[in-house]
């Protein structure tokens, strides 16, 4: 039912953009204020707690406005994870299979440490949308993500064989990768209790995992 919804939404988004003329500099500066409302609610209450209205109060219009530019708000959750999976895989592909091969794991740790300081919203969306199932990520994970991540594996096991890495379990590296540094954004509220913001903590975060991951991968 839930793969019923997001084709309808993602078919209503295509008709929407391919069915009208360009929007203006007005349009378009409202439609980027409706996805930052909708961010924010999103990432705070997850999808089924949010209602179009909050989206609409917190863009500063009215829900009718908001449906102009986007039926409802599957279509805005659908246009917002769109937007920003590629942003979140981009460190994953900038891992360059010519480069050092330690110095290029611990950059790519770094950059997704500092992407959890500076995208937690994105971070949580993505992560709740995880939870949930993916249902409306499915078909980006089966090839997008999928794709990456084989690549990236493959990669890191010929560098291994190479003695270039220790030798480690290339999946778990990559998972565990994942979870020391989107833990800083996902758990925002728990970290700001026990440590302070991740903005506050990004270099001792780093710090500790360039260590942490120096230590486990040098052959």
């Amino acid at each position: 039912m839930i793969y019923y919804a997001v084709r309808a939404a993602k078919e209503s988004v295509s008709s929407t953009m391919t069915s009208k003329k360009p929007f203006s500099a007005v349009q378009n500066k409202n439609r980027a204020a409706i996805l930052a409302a909708a961010l924010e609610t999103f990432s705070a209450h997850g999808f089924r707690g949010t209602r179009l209205e909050q989206i609409a109060n917190n863009a500063g219009m009215s829900k009718p406005n908001v449906i102009y530019y986007f039926p409802n708000k599957e279509a805005i959750f659908v246009t917002l994870l769109n937007s920003h999976i590629d942003k979140w895989l981009a460190p994953l592909r900038e891992i360059d299979p010519d480069g050092e091969p330690l110095e290029q794991v611990i950059e790519y740790v770094v950059k997704k440490v500092r992407m959890s300081a500076d995208m937690p919203r994105e971070s949580r969306l993505f992560a709740n949308e995880i939870v949930q199932g993916a249902p409306r990520l499915k078909e980006s994970m089966n090839s997008d993500l999928k794709g990456l991540f084989d690549r990236t594996v493959n990669i890191l096991e010929k560098w291994m064989k190479e003695g270039k890495l220790a030798e480690v379990p290339a999946d778990h590296l990559i998972y565990s990768i994942w979870a020391t540094t989107q833990h800083y954004a996902d758990f925002e509220a728990q970290i700001e209790v026990l440590s302070g913001t991740p903005e506050k903590i990004v270099a001792s975060a780093e710090a500790y995992l360039i260590n942490m991951y120096t230590k486990l991968l040098k052959p």
